[in-house]
C-alpha cells in the first residue's frame, strides 16, 4: 500500500513538473526546440502531454524538422541488411555494427524484419522501398519503426502466373519510389517494356495509390523502351530511367501531373549490346542527378547541371580501379555504385561488401572499416525523418513485416 501511494506521488510530481516546463516557454519556442532534436528523442517526447504530441505528428512540424536536419548536417549512410540471419531474431533491430563518423555524418547499419529482398536505390525522405516479386511490397520508416505494406501490381501477378506454368525466362523490371513535392504523396512506380510481357504499347506504367490502396494504369507511358537492368532513382519530384536506344537518352517521370519527357541526352558513346547498357548506372550525389559508366579501368561519373536554359552534362570525378584492384578487382565487370559526397569532397562507394572512400582532393582511396562479421547489405544515403506515407502506418513490433 505504501509503495502505491509513494508510485502515486512520484506519477504527480512528474506530472507538475511537465506542466510548469510548459508554462516556461510560449509554445511556437518549444516547437522550434524541438525541429532541432533527433528522431528518437521526439519519440519519446510525444508522450509528455497532448500538445507535444499533437505538433510532433504534425505534417508541417515533420516537414520543419526534416528540412533543419538537412540544412544542419550532412547525410547518413544507412547499411541496410533485409530479412533474418543467424546473429539476430525475426525483430526489427538495429544489426550488430560499429558505427563509422565522417564529419557529420555516421555509417550504421539496420536490419529489416521483411521477406522481401530487394531495396529500391537511395530513401525518400527518409523513407526506404523493399520490394519482391511474390510478396506485396513495403515501404519502412527505420527511424521510426513505421512501416505501410501495399498490395502486388499487375504486373507481379503475371510475373507469378509465368513462374506457375514453368516458364523462368523473363525480364525483371524495376521499381521506382518517389514523392509527389506538390501533394507531398508517395507514389510507387513501375514502367516496364511492353513486348516481353505480350503487350501492345512500347511499355506500361503502373502507378500505386496509397489513398485508395489501388494500382492503376498510366497513359501514356513512355514512348522509348528502357534500359531494366538498373533501377530508376528519384530526384526532385521525379522519377529517371535510361532508354535502351543506341543513343541513350535520360527519361524522367513527372510524380505530379504523370508525364514522361525526354530530358537530354545521355554523355555515354552509343551502346553496341545490351551489355554495354548493363555498364551504367544513375545516382544522386551532392543533390544532383548524376549517371556513370565502367569502362574498364576507370568508372566516370557525370552531374546533370540544370542551372542554365539548356541542361548539360560535367565530369564529377573517375574511379580508378587500379587502386581499388583489392577490394573490386582491376576490371569489374559491373559500375560499382556511388553512394554520397561526405564533406563536399569524399565520395563514399560500395560494391562486394566493401564500403571504399575516395577522396577527390588528394586522390586517395581508403577502406571503410566496419564489423566483416554482418553482411553490409545495402548501403544508402539517408537522412532520418518522421514522415509515414499514411497517417495511420503500422508501428514495427517484434514480427516480421
Amino acid at each position: 500500500m505504501l509503495l502505491k501511494r509513494h508510485r502515486s506521488s512520484e506519477n504527480e510530481t512528474v506530472k507538475r513538473h511537465r506542466r510548469s516546463s510548459e508554462e516556461l516557454l510560449p509554445h511556437d519556442v518549444v516547437v522550434l526546440i524541438l525541429e532541432r532534436l533527433p528522431v528518437k528523442s521526439l519519440l519519446r517526447f510525444k508522450s509528455v502531454s497532448k500538445k507535444w504530441k499533437s505538433t510532433i505528428e504534425s505534417r508541417c512540424f515533420q516537414e520543419q524538422q526534416f528540412l533543419r536536419r538537412r540544412q544542419s548536417r550532412g547525410p547518413d549512410v544507412l547499411c541496410v541488411s533485409i530479412g533474418d540471419d543467424n546473429n539476430n531474431n525475426n525483430g526489427y533491430d538495429e544489426a550488430p555494427m560499429n558505427t563509422v563518423s565522417l564529419g557529420s555524418s555516421i555509417v550504421s547499419r539496420v536490419r529489416l524484419p521483411t521477406s522481401n529482398y530487394i531495396l529500391c536505390p537511395g530513401s525518400c525522405d527518409g523513407l526506404l522501398c523493399v520490394y519482391c516479386v511474390f510478396t506485396p511490397s513495403v515501404v519502412v520508416n527505420p527511424a521510426t519503426r513505421l512501416h505501410q505494406s501495399f498490395p502486388l501490381c499487375n504486373l507481379q501477378q503475371f510475373r507469378i502466373d509465368m513462374y506457375d506454368k514453368g516458364e523462368y525466362d523473363y525480364p525483371s523490371p524495376k521499381l521506382g519510389f518517389g514523392k509527389d513535392k506538390f501533394t507531398s504523396t508517395y507514389k510507387p512506380v513501375w514502367l516496364y517494356n511492353s513486348t516481353e510481357f505480350g503487350l501492345e504499347n512500347v511499355t506500361t506504367c503502373e502507378v500505386f495509390d496509397f489513398s485508395t490502396n489501388a494500382w492503376r494504369y498510366v497513359l501514356p507511358a513512355s514512348p522509348y523502351r528502357i534500359n531494366d537492368v538498373n533501377f530508376p532513382v528519384y530526384f526532385d519530384g521525379s522519377l529517371y530511367w535510361l532508354t535502351l536506344c543506341e543513343e541513350t537518352k535520360l527519361l524522367s517521370f513527372d510524380l505530379h501531373t504523370e508525364t514522361f519527357q525526354v530530358i537530354c541526352k545521355a554523355p555515354f558513346t552509343p551502346a553496341s549490346d545490351i551489355f554495354s547498357h548493363s555498364n551504367r548506372i544513375m545516382c544522386i550525389l551532392n543533390n544532383r542527378l548524376c549517371v556513370s559508366e565502367n569502362n574498364g579501368a576507370t568508372q566516370v561519373i557525370w552531374s546533370l547541371d540544370s542551372s542554365g536554359l539548356n541542361k548539360t552534362w560535367k565530369i564529377l570525378c573517375s574511379i580508378d580501379f587500379t587502386k581499388t584492384v583489392s577490394w573490386f578487382g582491376d576490371k569489374p565487370l559491373f559500375p560499382v555504385k556511388p553512394i554520397e559526397i561526405l564533406d563536399d569532397h569524399k565520395l563514399l562507394v560500395g560494391e562486394h561488401g566493401y564500403l571504399v572512400l575516395h577522396d577527390l582532393h588528394a586522390k586517395s582511396y581508403d577502406l571503410l572499416c566496419l564489423d566483416r562479421e554482418t553482411t553490409l547489405g545495402y548501403p544508402v544515403s539517408y537522412f532520418q525523418s518522421l514522415f509515414s506515407v499514411l497517417p495511420n502506418s503500422i508501428i514495427c513490433t517484434d514480427e516480421p513485416l
